[in-house]
Order: structure tokens, then sequence, then C-alpha cells
């Protein structure tokens, strides 16, 4: 062949496109098959409140439960309480109970570590165990308590449960001579800094006559604390909550209950003993305007709001 014939190009052959797939569909989650409650080895249910609670000296708490037998029948059962005392050596001894829902005890840890009931078939039990603080108890202090209730049939079969309570603070209220309870809790204030206390803060309010508010541990010796203090006439019995004393905590206004047009007295300053008419209230400046009865001339005098007294509101 001719170097110079030409030869046509022949074009390479073109793939056909292939067509989009769709993604293979995505099998949707099937709901887990329902797990069948397995029941214990001894046949016993045994379920209730266990969170761990705040108790002040001599007072108790007490958690609910319920007990029943998953066989027919009845059944003798032995519980055993497991009592152990949190915190530093030589801590009180806490108390600790059970009772039935009629209120009968049915143990007791003076009595031994033990007791036995009798189940009637799959009929509930239901119980409460209580912890009782000490007086005598201390900040950081506490109990636990491990409940394990075994058939009589099968003793290594056991459910247990666990009760903590841990001792907290508590507000008592000491009675003292009215007109002197700033001297009473000066006095208490004292006694603490100068001999170990369970005493952690004293609060005198200007506007409770009569009684000083204590917050302390150890009742015992609160009471040990104040005896023989001047004009102090004993502790009140029971405690209070932190919701009685909370305005007490809370600063009110100096201005607080001073309307305009009422009759003051002024109790401090040049003008002390003289009496006036309010006419402007600065809430900001917590300061007041009044107005003398007894100036020749009605000259505004401006005064703080702590050094009048309110004698008569304005109708």
């Amino acid at each position: 062949m001719d170097e110079n014939t030409n030869v046509p190009t022949v074009p390479e052959p073109v793939p056909e496109p292939v067509p989009a797939q769709a993604p293979a569909p995505v099998p949707e989650p099937q709901p887990a098959a329902p797990v069948a409650s397995v029941p214990s080895k001894g046949g016993l249910s045994l379920s209730g409140e266990s969170d761990e609670r705040k108790v002040a000296a001599g007072e108790g708490t007490k958690w609910g439960m319920i007990l029943k037998s998953l066989e027919p029948g009845k059944r003798k059962v032995k519980l055993r309480v497991t009592l152990t005392i949190i915190g530093v050596e030589g801590s009180a001894d806490w108390e600790s109970r059970i009772y039935d829902a009629t209120g009968s005890v049915v143990w007791d840890n003076a009595a031994g570590p033990e007791a036995e009931v009798t189940l009637d078939g799959s009929k509930a039990k239901e119980l409460k165990l209580e912890l009782q603080a000490p007086k005598g108890v201390r900040y950081g202090e506490g109990a636990k308590a491990v409940l394990e209730v075994c058939p009589l049939d099968s003793p290594t079969a056991c459910e247990k449960m666990t009760f903590n309570a841990m001792a907290r603070q508590s507000i008592v209220a000491l009675k003292a001579s009215i007109g002197h309870e700033r001297q009473v809790a000066d006095d208490v204030a004292s006694k603490v800094k100068a001999a170990k206390s369970g005493i952690y803060a004293i609060l005198s309010p200007t506007t409770l006559r009569g009684y000083v508010l204590i917050e302390g541990m150890n009742t015992d010796e609160l009471k040990e604390t104040v005896r023989g203090v001047r004009r102090a006439r004993g502790l009140v019995e029971g405690e209070m909550s932190f919701a009685e004393i909370d305005h007490f905590l809370t600063p009110k206004p100096l201005v607080s209950g001073i309307m305009e047009g009422d009759v003051v007295e002024l109790i401090a300053g040049p003008f002390k003993g003289e009496k006036a008419r309010v006419k402007q209230i600065d809430e900001t400046k917590e300061e007041i305007t009044v107005e003398l009865f007894e100036a020749m001339v009605p000259i505004p005098v401006t005064v703080r709001g702590d050094h009048v007294r309110v004698l008569e509101k304005e109708k």
C-alpha cells in the first residue's frame, strides 16, 4: 500500500451509560424482644425506697418497702440487718427498727441482728425500716443499714437493700429576756469561741423579740453551751425549718413599710425625738424627706430610712 494513501480513522466505541441504581433499602430497626423478668433464686421480691436521707440529731427517718413471695403457700423468711456507723471513732450509736403495716415492731437492733416473718403466698407485706440519729451525733456522722431477706428453705438465696442516713444541722430557738436578745447572742458566741461546741451560727434578728436563733449539730452540746448564760431561758423543744427564718436572712430596704404621708418620729440625728410627716421617699438612696411639725417654717429634712419610726400610717 502506498504510504500516501489516507486510511480512515475509526472512532473508538463509547460505552453506553449505565443507569443509576437505587440504593438498597435499609431495613427498619425491629423492636427488641421483651426480656422476661427472672425471679430470684429464693422466690422472693423485695422493692421500695432506698434514697439517702438527712436526719437531725434525735430524729429518725423511715423507708417503705414491699416484700412478697413468688411461690404459693406460707413461707417463713429471715430478716437480717447489718448496721454500720459512719464517722470517727467513738461515734454515738444509731437506733434501727423495722415496722409492719400496723406499726408493730418486727425487728429492733437492740434485740439482735435477725428476726423472722411469715409470708402468705403472693400477698405483699408492707414494711418500714427506720434509722434514728442519737442526740449526741456530730457533723459527718451517719449510719448504713443493709437488709437481707432470706427464705428459711433456701437460706443462701437472699434479696438485699441498702439504706443510708447522714446527720444534718438543726436550727433551734433560744428563749431570751425581751430587750436583751443581742446580749444573749453575744454571750453564747463568747462561750462558743472559748470551748469546743456544736454551734455553727447565731442569729439575733432585730424584729424577733424574745428569741435568739442557733444553728448546731449536737443538741446535748447546745444545751450545755447555753446553760448559765445570763438572761437565757432555755432552748425551745423542736427545730425550725429554713423557710421559717428565710425572711430574717434577706435584708429589707431601709424605707420598707414607709409611705408618703406617714407620721414618723426621728430616732437618730440632730432632730432626734421630733415628729414629722413624710413628704418624699427615695428608694434608691434609701432616704426619706420629712417636714418637722414643730418647725416655724416648714423646711424639708432628708434622713435615712432607719432613722425614723412610723407612729401613724397615712389613712
